[in-house]
């Protein structure tokens, strides 16, 4: 009878977001397991866009608009008032990866250094989608974007995708970890996880952008595990700073199979050697996470191919 039941949606559809977008599924998702019992601050990016055009509005519960640069303080005010009025209401902070790593990093730093009882979910589609596809510190080392082009001059980005949850960790914040939209159990368990635990927490929740990445809408899934499979955007969780628990890969995969069905990385497959050259270094940053974080699997317990995921055609949803 209990799995009979509808789940809370605490996002509800008919909102205006692209086909196959990861955000709003991961929006959705995260928003089942924190339950009604919630309010929002919303960063400026292409969730608060797509979810309230005027006068309409997707959310079901108590929900802000903040800028881009200021969503951590504001939930951290939001999350001190609900406390001097003795109420339990969680505040979950929402932000894209420019109002996260970039504009309003510093907001962020202040409300986990503070110590506010805040869930702070960035929804990493690694580039500044809303405004033109934009580069950010989160988006891909050689991916092509309309301000790190692919051509003679160079191969798409040239610097390192931000490495956001080591900065996260060295605030020694009670719980962070990374989530993919390709694992919706494991999203809904890691939101349970950070709102159990007192104080700040953080999850970055790996999200394809269709019209960003240049994937078929339909692909959105399949792109968000290869990137988990191949090693590029591992799963983890760390406590006070520390590694506690990883999603291992049962058989890793080359980070080819990931890059090639999107066009950003179009360009790493033409007949060039500064294309062979980029390949082999996102093969070796894929590498040294796996190494880093411990990902290849032992006989036993849940990794890539046994934990809950989704499959067209008739996959789990737990």
């Amino acid at each position: 009878m209990r799995a009979n039941q509808p789940r809370f949606s605490g996002l509800t559809s008919g909102h205006r977001a692209c086909l196959g977008c990861g955000q709003a599924l991961a929006a959705r998702l995260v928003l089942e397991a924190a339950g009604p019992d919630v309010m929002i601050a919303n960063a400026t990016g292409c969730l608060e866009i797509f979810t309230t055009p005027w006068p309409e509005s997707a959310w079901r519960v108590p929900w802000l608009h903040s800028l881009f640069e200021n969503t951590g303080a504001v939930a951290a005010g939001m999350e001190a008032a609900l406390k001097a009025q003795g109420k339990s209401t969680r505040v979950l902070a929402f932000g894209g990866d420019g109002g996260t790593f970039d504009i309003g990093f510093q907001a962020l730093s202040g409300m986990l250094e503070r110590g506010h009882e805040v869930l702070y979910v960035c929804f990493d589609n690694e580039a500044y989608m809303n405004t033109g596809i934009q580069r950010s510190s989160s988006t891909p080392h050689a991916a092509a974007t309309t301000t790190s082009p692919a051509g003679r001059a160079r191969m798409g980005k040239r610097h390192l995708k931000k490495d956001i949850l080591s900065i996260i960790a060295a605030h020694h914040i009670p719980y962070a970890a990374t989530a993919s939209v390709a694992y919706p159990a494991d999203v809904r368990k890691k939101v349970r996880r950070a709102l159990a635990l007192p104080g700040p927490s953080f999850l970055l929740v790996h999200s394809p952008c269709p019209l960003g990445w240049g994937h078929e809408g339909a692909l959105s899934i399949e792109v968000a595990r290869l990137a988990v499979e191949t090693g590029l955007f591992p799963l983890v969780e760390l406590e006070r700073g520390s590694v506690v628990g990883v999603l291992p890969l049962r058989e890793p995969k080359p980070v080819t199979e990931y890059l090639k069905l999107q066009g950003r990385f179009a360009h790493l497959f033409a007949d060039d050697p500064r294309a062979r050259e980029e390949l082999a270094h996102l093969q070796a940053l894929a590498d040294a996470n796996i190494e880093r974080y411990g990902l290849r699997a032992t006989a036993g317990g849940l990794d890539t191919e046994s934990a809950d995921t989704v499959r067209r055609g008739g996959g789990q949803w737990a």
